[in-house]
Formats: structure tokens, sequence, C-alpha cells
């Protein structure tokens, strides 16, 4: 039996180009975990191990049962506390975000729990148990790939914007980031990345 790929699936969801366009992103099960931090700390690390050894955990519990599925990308969507200035201004230790992987949508609250802990008697990291099993949906969006390093994205953030500005659209959401490559070992001008933001008329 063929794997599920959720990339190939749910392709719209999955593909963008350099010029920002506008999508529309339906209801989906992701396993998410929530954080405070400089994107280049541990933490922020730990809690990326944290997120795909549950995952894992699910993919095999599947391939064992004759279901076996792709590993998604990761996602994160990201936010500061602070209004009225650019996020990009607020230093990054203050930069909250929520990692997720899209899941098949048949994947049971049974099945998350058993490979919570499983992952963490493995791994006996307390990250482990702030992994979440939900339905999240965003609706409207505006989007745009990003190719290059992390730090060069305010120029496609620009573009972005700019499109939704020019539009008439304002803003309904977190920014949300899909890395369509593995930044943990991708170079980082090989780096693919969809800039991703919910919109509303």
């Amino acid at each position: 039996m063929a794997k599920l790929d959720l990339t190939k699936a749910y392709k719209k969801y999955f593909t963008a180009t350099p010029t920002p366009h506008v999508t529309e992103v339906e209801k989906g099960l992701y396993l998410t975990i929530t954080g405070q931090g400089n994107p280049d700390g541990e933490q922020f690390a730990a809690a990326v191990a944290a997120l795909y050894s549950v995952a894992y955990g699910i993919k095999f519990d599947n391939k064992a049962k004759g279901k076996d599925f792709v590993v998604s990308k990761l996602e994160g969507f990201w936010w500061v506390d602070a209004t009225g200035i650019d996020p990009l201004q607020v230093p990054r230790d203050l930069w909250h975000y929520e990692l997720a992987i899209m899941l098949p949508d048949d994947i049971s609250q049974a099945q998350f729990r058993q490979a919570v802990e499983k992952a963490m008697a493995k791994k006996k990291s307390p990250l482990v148990n702030q992994v979440q099993l939900k339905q999240m949906e965003e609706g409207l969006c505006v989007q745009v790939l990003h190719e290059g390093p992390f730090s060069e994205e305010p120029r496609t953030l620009k573009k972005l914007h700019g499109y939704i500005e020019q539009e008439g659209y304002a803003f309904n959401g977190r920014h949300h980031e899909i890395y369509l490559s593995d930044f943990r070992r991708t170079a980082p001008e090989k780096q693919r990345t969809i800039l991703r933001h919910p919109v509303r008329k």
C-alpha cells in the first residue's frame, strides 16, 4: 500500500510562487507545541525535537496498521505581544511561536496519547507533554515563496505585505511559515519557505 503524502494530497497548501497570491486554507488536523524565545536557541530546538518525536510515533503506529504516511513539513506560527510596531524590531527572545505538523485527519486521540507516552519514555523531555493534537483552520490567506536564508525574509515580507495592502485586504491572524526545506540540514541559501498570512476584506 502506498504511503499517504500530505504534501502531494494537499499540493495547493504546500505550493507557492515568488509572486504573492491568494489561497484558501481549509481545516486540518495538526500536532502543535507552543513556546517563546529565540528560534536559534536550545529551547526552540528542543521543542522541534519533541514535536517530531510524537509525529514519528504516530507514523510508526499507523505503519504497523498498514496505513503508513510521510511525516509532513514543519510549520511555524509567529507573533509578538507588542502592538503598533514592526515585529522584526522586537527582540527575538520575546517572539512567541506555535510549531505544527499536519497529520492525516483520521488520527485518534488514543493514538496521540500513546505516541506521547512512548516519546516521553524514550526522550524523557518535559516538552513532549506539551505537544497537543488539534484542528486548525486559517481560511482566506495570502502567501508567497521565500528562497534563501531567514535573515533575508524581510524583502519577501515586503512583497507580501505590499500585495495585501494593494488588493485591499486586512491582516486577520498570525504570521505563518511552512518550511519546505529542513533548516536543520539545509544550507541557508538553499532554503525554501512559504510565508503566509490570513486576511479578510
